[in-house]
């Protein structure tokens, strides 16, 4: 018998089911009341931001390397590091003609337009006025007051993650025709989760619904597939601790403590009529098993396999939030 069976309280990740078929699941739609999704929803979006954006993963910004563009709610943002890693960020136009920053190069910790060689470290210059900017390790913050519109705040409302150094993370993004509010319903949906991803999820048991402000969480019973008849069982609760983003935490079973972020940015205005959404998913997975160690030692090779994992979810999920977002736009949307 090996050491691993011999120590006291272990117990494999993996449970084996039975195999069944994807129709003799128990229809989920009556407990996916429209009005309970919309209501959630509802409350997620009165939550304020503090004028927030997440623009993309902590490593994509890395001292040395490029600059990194995004567009946020229709306003170009560049963001890049220091020689010392420290972040900055500001407009993605450069004052003097209007070049792309983004496209441009950092030399010795300064943004030198690929046009002119205007050189700008990161302080205001004519016009040219930086914006507030975090990394919260895992990913980058950018906060656009007149985009937010809200009450700024000094920092995001960062999610409870597991304890810096003991997990591993990656970041996923996509972009869909869609508006936040869609991804983040798509998110409020945990029901569909096994009928809409079998490949992924068996399962799946709303436990208990949201209870209002008070009690704002979905507890959610489901195992994630890894072959046809192994799985791993877990209970996990899905919150919206600001208008964008959505959190699943695993409570209990294998990977206590994990989470996996969903943050939606804009990145058209409110006014185009053609939106555009983008998708940045963190996972940042974490376990007590000893063997864990080994998986943080190969979390580069890792976090490719997780990526894809993920882009397979979104595929179709991103389908959902396009959807729901054509049906709203036509009036045409039954919720």
């Amino acid at each position: 018998m090996s050491d691993r069976t011999d120590r006291a309280g272990w117990t494999p990740p993996l449970r084996r089911r039975r195999r069944s078929r994807w129709a003799a699941q128990t229809p989920t739609w009556r407990e996916a009341r429209p009005a309970l999704i919309a209501d959630a929803l509802k409350r997620a979006s009165a939550r304020p931001s503090g004028n927030w954006f997440v623009v993309g993963a902590s490593r994509d910004v890395r001292a040395g390397g490029p600059p990194y563009g995004r567009t946020v709610g229709g306003v170009e943002v560049v963001v890049w590091r220091s020689d010392a890693g420290e972040l900055r960020a500001g407009p993605g136009t450069c004052p003097h003609l209007g070049a792309p920053l983004r496209d441009s190069r950092v030399v010795c910790g300064e943004l030198v337009c690929h046009w002119h060689g205007l050189a700008l470290d990161g302080g205001p210059f004519a016009g040219w006025d930086p914006y507030p900017v975090h990394d919260d390790g895992v990913l980058v913050w950018v906060r656009l007051d007149p985009v937010g519109g809200e009450e700024p705040s000094e920092r995001p409302f960062v999610p409870v993650r597991p304890v810096a150094g003991s997990a591993v993370d990656a970041v996923f993004t996509a972009v869909g025709r869609c508006e936040p509010q869609d991804v983040v319903a798509n998110r409020l949906d945990p029901w569909h989760g096994s009928w809409f991803h079998p490949y992924s999820f068996v399962d799946l048991t709303v436990a208990r619904p949201p209870r209002g402000e008070e009690d704002d969480v979905f507890v959610v019973d489901v195992s994630f597939r890894v072959t046809d008849r192994l799985v791993v069982p877990v209970r996990a609760e899905f919150t919206a601790p600001e208008p964008r983003t959505v959190v699943m935490h695993i409570t209990e079973g294998e990977g206590a403590t994990s989470v996996v972020e969903t943050h939606a940015t804009p990145l058209t205005g409110e006014a185009d009529e053609r939106p555009r959404t983008a998708v940045i998913e963190a996972v940042v997975a974490a376990s007590d098993r000893r063997g864990f160690a080994l998986a943080r030692a190969a979390a580069p090779a890792l976090r490719p396999l997780m990526r894809r994992t993920a882009a397979r979810l979104w595929r179709d999920d991103l389908a959902y939030a396009e959807r729901r977002w054509r049906l709203r736009s036509t009036g045409r949307f039954p919720g």
